[in-house]
């Protein structure tokens, strides 16, 4: 006998219903009556043989078995809604769906991004930021700025810039902590980590390594999941981060942050601008992608 699924309705009504709390708001961003929305709840319950809601005087509490529902169901339901959005809109090749690195989106694009406005108003942009390369291959980008190697079966990729990494930190902390003239002297200070190895791998030992301390040992440590708070924990006199060029540029710049040593290790990976093979000649992908690679670094 064939199993028994669900249907996208259902699903959307539940998560909906899970969401607001509500049958009543539920329905009315769904455009349904909550008749409607409670005999989906229903069928899905039947379905499922198990309760996911609780209602009484008023109230919606959403039990045990609707949590872990949810948290396989949702990220599908955004998934289809994206994916139906991309089909609706490449209809019409004004929209140009982006995918980029978080820390790259935060620290370079979007500060940038209105001059591309300026000059390209007929395309309609749509931004996905995501924490890893693994995320954008999940996603179905017009175009997307990846870091790696460059090497994509199925994608036509161009590099934008070098990349370096160094550490940085604040012209505060220089001013009001230990000595900080030498590589050895970090030891006396704590380091900033982004811990996400499947992001970006640790540097630190490497540059240690290139700096003639390969054994040395920080007073402190704190750790971040992410790059961009790592770079503002630095600017805000955390501690002492391992920058990353092009993404620091603009800090180093106006001087938010300083670059205590003249020690640079050169990564091995970096940013390129990356489109499917099959849509590298689309208008809009061609514009943006002509626009980064003038991009001043």
């Amino acid at each position: 006998m064939s199993a028994a699924y669900p249907s996208m309705t259902s699903l959307r009504a539940f998560e909906a219903v899970a969401r607001h709390l509500s049958f009543t708001r539920a329905a009315r961003e769904l455009n349904l009556s909550q008749t409607a929305v409670s005999h989906q709840i229903k069928n899905l319950e039947e379905l499922l043989c198990t309760r996911l809601f609780i209602r009484e005087r008023g109230s919606v509490a959403v039990t045990e078995e609707a949590h872990r529902l949810l948290d396989s169901i949702r990220p599908l339901i955004v998934e289809v809604g994206e994916a139906s959005a991309r089909a609706r809109d490449r209809k019409n090749d004004n929209t140009l769906y982006i995918g980029c690195m978080a820390a790259f989106a935060l620290l370079i694009l979007i500060p940038r991004l209105s001059s591309f406005q300026r000059d390209n108003p007929d395309i309609k942009l749509k931004i996905g930021m995501v924490l890893s390369t693994e995320g954008l291959a999940r996603r179905d980008y017009d175009i997307a700025i990846r870091h790696g190697s460059g090497s994509w079966p199925g994608f036509v990729s161009d590099k934008l810039c070098e990349e370096e990494v160094f550490p940085v930190c604040s012209p505060s902390l220089l001013k009001r902590g230990p000595r900080l003239k030498k590589p050895a002297d970090l030891a006396r200070h704590r380091i900033i980590r982004t811990s996400q190895s499947f992001v970006l791998r640790d540097d630190w030992p490497l540059w240690l390594e290139q700096a003639g301390v390969p054994d040395l040992e920080f007073a402190n440590e704190i750790d971040f999941d992410m790059l961009f708070p790592s770079i503002e924990a630095a600017i805000a006199g955390l501690g002492v981060s391992m920058g990353r060029m092009p993404l620091i540029n603009a800090a180093l710049k106006d001087g938010r942050l300083v670059e205590p040593f003249d020690v640079r290790l050169r990564s091995e990976a970096t940013y390129f601008v990356c489109a499917p093979k099959e849509r590298s000649q689309l208008r809009s992908v061609v514009r943006f992608k002509n626009w980064m690679r003038a991009m001043n670094f």
